[in-house]
């Protein structure tokens, strides 16, 4: 499941930063949060930083994008991940 998640968060991140002015923006940004809730029910927010850590380095190396503008969405799932 982790490998899955992480692939669809890095297609979804990745989409967001290539494509701000979308109409697909909206469903794109749900998605990410959704996922959060599932890496932090399965794993709190260290599974959240851990997974975030890697999706960030591999958008940096990908596309040279730095998704930490997307880390807003997660910020409602617990009061330690605010960013």
């Amino acid at each position: 499941m982790d490998f899955m998640l992480e692939e669809e968060l890095l297609d979804l991140m990745t989409f967001c930063l290539q494509n701000p002015d979308s109409a697909e923006i909206g469903e794109k940004k749900a998605r990410i949060t959704e996922i959060g809730k599932l890496l932090y029910d399965d794993g709190g927010v260290d599974a959240m930083e851990n997974f975030f850590f890697v999706l960030k380095n591999r958008i940096t190396q990908e596309i040279d994008k730095d998704p930490s503008s997307l880390r807003y969405l997660w910020n409602d799932i617990d009061e330690k991940w605010i960013h």
